[in-house]
């Protein structure tokens, strides 16, 4: 049978020596995705779903020497050039989805908290990854320099990815010159979230706005959009507010590549039970041009990210896995991501991540549905 992620990962180069290589590299990572997607947590776990299901694995490849043990596994696994699997796994994804389009890509990072080393290194693996939020995909991710930040692992990930014609979201910490320029080359657009960290561009823009409002918003430069909406116990509501830029206002050294407009989103949340209010006021920077109600609906999109890293928590339980030698905490997250995916694009069942993870343990014939999607979506 053709699975379509398997074609991408078989291009990773085998740590092993020739003498060493009594189990397929290919096999050992199929294995250890389908298990993943069965409910495995660890080297063990994957062991344990091999033996119960080898004779269905035997569907996909010929499994000559067996099932390989939970510490074979792990070395194997714990060995793979990161780079690769990276990069593999972004292939496998641009090949279920051939183009964003006009599409919200949410880039954000996460800590995997159960993975710090206990010698040498006492960092826990950070990535940051990239979200499409019309397709419900992760896009691709890149892994976070234990000597460096998310600011240097941005524009590596953007490079993995086709952003023509997409709008690129960001938080504060990705609010950075360079990388608006690499998005704007790349035919992209972005919203980036405004805080302290740009303060002399942070002035310039409220000022520039505070100018505006003084003389009266003109509606060749000025929109506005509200919205509201009401759950869990509480009821929001959002006024986007977006204002074109005069650049030639700014100070030259503000002046960022393809930077059109400040937007200010004031959110006011009134909880039912005790109509206690709340307010908050949030800016941000963008490349788009004249429409608030995109704006809004690109800030808004943008949380989206935050419903993925509540999966790999809550489903998934990344921050409980103490799987920590080598590159396995890395490998495991891709693996935990790559199920995800596959999940989210499933539509043969109704049922929510963590109930579609348990039926994949036991029914062989929706296991090997989640793995032919790839196939499907061609």
């Amino acid at each position: 049978m053709k699975v379509s992620f398997l074609t991408h990962f078989s291009s990773i180069t085998d740590p092993r020596i020739d003498r060493c290589k009594c189990y397929p590299l290919i096999e050992i990572i199929f294995l250890s995705m389908s298990a993943v997607i069965s409910g495995a947590t660890g080297w063990e776990s994957i062991e344990d779903f091999g033996r119960s299901k080898l004779d269905w694995l035997r569907k996909y490849s010929a499994f000559t020497e067996g099932i390989p043990r939970h510490d074979t596994i792990r070395r194997v696994m714990s060995s793979l050039n990161t780079q690769e699997t990276e990069a593999a796994f972004q292939s496998w994804v641009s090949d279920m989805l051939k183009k964003t389009g006009h599409n919200i890509i949410a880039m954000d990072g996460k800590a995997a908290r159960g993975s710090f080393k206990t010698k040498g290194q006492p960092n826990a693996l950070h990535t940051v990854s990239a979200w499409c939020t019309q397709n419900q995909l992760v896009l691709g991710q890149v892994a976070v320099d234990e000597k460096s930040n998310e600011i240097t692992a941005i524009p590596a990930l953007l490079r993995l990815l086709d952003i023509e014609q997409a709008i690129i979201t960001l938080d504060a910490m990705g609010c950075q010159k360079k990388i608006a320029q690499q998005i704007i080359q790349q035919k992209g657009d972005y919203i980036f979230g405004l805080k302290g960290n740009q303060s002399g561009l942070d002035a310039e823009l409220k000022a520039w706005w505070h100018k505006q409002e003084r003389e009266g918003f003109s509606d060749k430069i000025y929109e506005k959009y509200e919205h509201t909406d009401s759950g869990h116990g509480r009821i929001e509501s959002r006024q986007c507010e977006q204002l074109l830029i005069d650049t030639q206002w700014l100070d030259s050294k503000y002046h960022w590549s393809g930077l059109a407009s400040v937007i200010k989103v004031t959110s006011e949340v009134i909880k039912k039970t005790t109509g206690k209010t709340s307010q908050e006021t949030r800016w941000y920077i963008s490349s788009l041009g004249l429409d608030a109600e995109q704006a809004s609906h690109g800030i808004r999109s943008h949380w989206q990210v935050e419903s993925m890293h509540w999966t790999l928590d809550m489903t998934f339980r990344e921050d409980e896995s103490r799987i920590r030698k080598g590159n396995g905490p890395l490998i495991f997250n891709i693996m935990r991501k790559i199920a995800l995916n596959l999940f989210k694009q499933d539509t043969t069942i109704n049922a929510s991540i963590a109930r579609k993870k348990r039926i994949a343990a036991f029914d062989d014939d929706f296991r090997s549905s989640l793995l032919e999607i790839g196939v499907k979506m061609r």
